[in-house]
């Protein structure tokens, strides 16, 4: 079946054909108009073991088994706690918000799949319509409005829809018209510690661009550079409707080292976000009810 949706009313161009399960294909008109043109599918992978965010788990210390009963419990009770909430949720969209990283990108894709989700991320459809990294980078640098109305765009295809998790980029909390787009679900601040997400990027050197920084940057100018913008963000991240830290995750947990936090330990923590978000809209949903 084919759902087709208007994206702007005033725009000839602005049809959006949706097809389950989601991936947006966007495309770059001649004319370098950003235009959201086909939605079709993609359901990302589940992470189907016990993940550590930066190294795997080790077996040689021959306890394997152990280990793998561990991850075994340690999924069963996520996708439980996912059963548990479903029903309150009634497919409510979930909003990562957040410095980017791939322990928001593995929560994001996790919480999808023991939702029975479709996973975005609003970062890479912005990317898609540009075309490239590099065309993307180019929208940054000299059409700073047309690359945040893009943003703009992707927020309001997203939060027309329901049964997604989104990881949101860093667009979605600097405009109060994107603030209230996210209205439209449940916004959790996944808040990473700095030093994390700084060693990723110098890993992952893809994503540079998006904080003017070269390729050939180091770390400490990594982090200086996510310390300057985190205190800019951090006001539009608060507004959150929950946060899950994974500094607190690990103290709450006995972890000795932050790197031993799952992503079911965090996807753990957002359900129960969630859930008590939803007990509270419910109660508030009873007192408002005439007698």
């Amino acid at each position: 079946m084919e759902i087709t949706r208007t994206l702007l009313p005033s725009s000839p161009r602005s049809k959006l054909l949706l097809r389950p399960p989601p991936l947006f294909h966007f495309h770059v008109s001649p004319s370098s108009s950003l235009t959201p043109d086909v939605l079709q599918s993609q359901s990302s992978l589940p992470i189907a073991s016990r993940s550590h965010f930066r190294k795997p788990l080790s077996a040689s210390d021959g306890s394997t088994s152990a280990t793998k009963v561990a991850a075994d419990d340690a999924s069963l009770e996520v996708k439980k706690k996912a059963m548990d909430v479903s029903p309150e949720l009634k497919g409510t969209t979930i909003f990562l918000v957040g410095m980017k990283s791939s322990i928001k990108t593995s929560l994001g894709n996790f919480l999808a799949n023991v939702l029975r989700y479709y996973y975005f991320d609003s970062d890479h459809l912005v990317e898609e319509a540009a075309g490239t990294l590099s065309a993307t980078k180019s929208l940054r640098e000299t059409d700073k409005s047309g690359f945040q109305e893009s943003e703009t765009e992707v927020l309001k295809q997203l939060s027309s829809m329901g049964r997604l998790v989104v990881c949101a980029g860093d667009g979605a909390t600097q405009s109060s018209t994107n603030l209230a787009l996210l209205r439209h679900g449940i916004t959790i601040w996944i808040d990473v510690p700095l030093d994390i997400v700084a060693r990723g990027m110098v890993g992952d050197q893809s994503q540079l661009f998006a904080y003017n920084l070269s390729t050939s940057a180091s770390y400490p100018e990594v982090l200086t550079r996510l310390s300057t913008s985190y205190e800019e963000l951090r006001v539009g991240y608060a507004i959150a409707d929950a946060t899950v830290s994974v500094q607190q995750v690990a103290g709450k947990l006995g972890y000795d080292e932050i790197d031993d936090v799952t992503t079911e330990d965090m996807a753990l923590e957002v359900l129960k976000e969630v859930e008590k978000l939803t007990r509270v809209k419910k109660m508030m949903e009873a007192a408002a009810r005439p007698f």
